[in-house]
């Protein structure tokens, strides 16, 4: 059997080398969906089948990795994954070459995902001390952040040089590689309840203690409002680049360099530093910063202001990402930390479609300018509430206290 630590390190190289061919492979099928159609409806339908089918799933996915051994449901997550795209790629290689069929490949891929990651992020404090989560989450971003700044350059080879195929079976042997290395560790089903519930009902009380748990309800709230406001900065800022700056292809190149290189920064920042002593006021600094940040992107009056205050809005992301994560992993009852994972998951991906189809029309009746100071005000409001609610939770005495004045009294 192996140390925590040999397997929270098999485990990180695991989901990175399955996180990275799936990254590979997502970039070439939207390339090539943009390359063969040129058509805007065609890149929303495969942005609608990368995330709707998620929201859908997560809810189950939560329930079973509260209920199943984790460690089996991302293998076959991952397995699953992996069949599809090698069906695609024989697809492909006896001569069928519908788009659709990439469509029906994103949609089964989503639900893998939607049924991996609540598992994976509440494997965590199965694998690894609960003082050392923060350090291991900033290791893994780190890590992440990087194979993110390699995954278009490899996407964008691999699609100029051997084509979608080749795309399809790096992602297939990333995947296998992936449920190898899986295999290596051992982790024991979680507690479970000691009458199972239908999975409904299950679904029902992952949601109630969600609403019913005062912290985690402000946190979801604060999510949910975040990343409404946030979509408009990841979504438009190539767009804003082309208008303002120059359509020329190194600037979106830059532009990403930028943004993956200051996630690598802040990894590295969170890895070494190990700590956050409270993190909900983390969460609530890293909003703001991303408000202050975002708006300063709006007010850039040259393409090299505009790295500068990118970069810095990078560094928020890895630090909100660790804090939130651990944040849950340490309130949340080790039995019911799937179905808050899948919570969370369906808050930041269902918020996504649903500020594009507000911000995408809007950006073509305003500036984008406009919009990005406008919502990063208002991203600055929901850190700066979330911050006080957390603060004025802190300063109610607990309900010991409370017992212990009244006795005083008498």
């Amino acid at each position: 059997m192996y140390s925590w630590g040999k397997r929270i390190t098999i485990f990180l190289i695991s989901q990175n080398i399955s996180l990275f061919g799936s990254s590979v492979v997502g970039f070439a099928i939207i390339w090539y969906i943009a390359l063969e159609t040129s058509s805007g409806f065609w890149m929303m339908l495969a942005t609608i089948c990368s995330l709707a089918p998620q929201v859908f799933i997560s809810l189950f996915g939560g329930v079973w990795a509260d209920r199943y051994n984790r460690k089996h449901l991302i293998m076959i997550a991952d397995g699953f994954i992996a069949l599809v795209t090698l069906a695609l790629a024989i697809s492909f290689l006896l001569g069928f070459f519908d788009i659709r069929l990439l469509l029906i490949a994103l949609v089964a891929r989503a639900f893998g995902a939607g049924i991996q990651n609540p598992a994976a992020s509440a494997i965590y404090p199965q694998l690894v001390a609960e003082e050392l989560l923060i350090r291991v989450q900033g290791v893994n971003q780190t890590v992440g952040s990087t194979l993110a700044l390699l995954s278009p350059a490899i996407g964008g080879l691999l699609l100029g040089t051997v084509g979608i195929v080749g795309a399809f079976f790096v992602d297939v042997a990333t995947a296998a590689l992936a449920i190898l290395a899986m295999s290596r560790i051992h982790v024991q089903r979680p507690p479970v309840a000691q009458s199972p519930k239908s999975v409904r009902k299950e679904i029902g009380v992952g949601l109630s203690y969600v609403w019913g748990h005062a912290r985690l309800r402000r946190l979801i709230l604060c999510i949910l409002f975040s990343f409404l406001l946030i979509t408009p900065a990841f979504t438009l800022t190539p767009l804003m680049i082309t208008r303002t700056f120059g359509n020329e292809v190194w600037r979106l190149t830059v532009h990403e360099l930028v943004w993956s290189a200051a996630m690598i920064v802040s990894g590295l920042f969170v890895s070494i530093k190990g700590k956050f002593r409270n993190k909900p006021q983390t969460i609530a600094i890293c909003v703001t910063g991303f408000g202050i940040t975002f708006g300063l992107l709006g007010a850039s009056w040259n393409f090299v202001s505009f790295l500068v205050f990118l970069g810095a809005a990078g560094f928020f992301w890895p630090v909100l990402s660790t804090a939130q994560t651990v944040f849950v992993q340490e309130t949340v009852l080790p039995e019911l930390l799937g179905r808050v994972f899948s919570v969370i998951q369906i808050t930041m991906t269902g918020a996504v479609p649903i500020a594009i189809l507000f911000f995408g029309p809007l950006a073509d009746v305003i500036r984008i300018e406009t919009i990005f100071m406008i919502s990063s005000a208002l991203l600055v409001l929901v850190g700066a509430i979330y911050g006080l609610s957390e603060r004025r939770y802190k300063a109610r005495p607990s309900f010991r206290q409370r017992c212990s004045r009244r006795r005083s009294r008498r």
